[in-house]
């Protein structure tokens, strides 16, 4: 097994409350459930890094300005709520 830290975090009781009762549910440890947490957290944050950089990269090649790109998504929001 990889060498493991031990890191302390403070969480409100109504969230540790929370985070036994789901580690009870489950059948897994505290920790467990932070790591998980944590996965998913940065996965998602590189996720929307790439999709931010993709955008970046296309309004570059086409020219567009921040003020174009907020227009268009106004428009596209106001023509789904049509």
């Amino acid at each position: 097994m990889p060498e493991q830290r031990t890191v302390t975090i403070s969480i409100p009781p109504p969230l540790a409350r929370e985070v036994d009762r789901l580690a009870r549910k489950e059948g897994r440890t505290r920790s467990e459930l932070f790591r998980e947490a944590f996965r998913q957290y940065a996965t998602r944050i590189e996720r929307w890094d790439r999709v931010f950089e993709l955008g970046r990269d296309l309004s570059r090649r086409k020219g567009l300005a921040e003020a174009d790109i907020d227009r268009a998504v106004k428009e596209e929001r106001r023509a789904r709520t049509r």
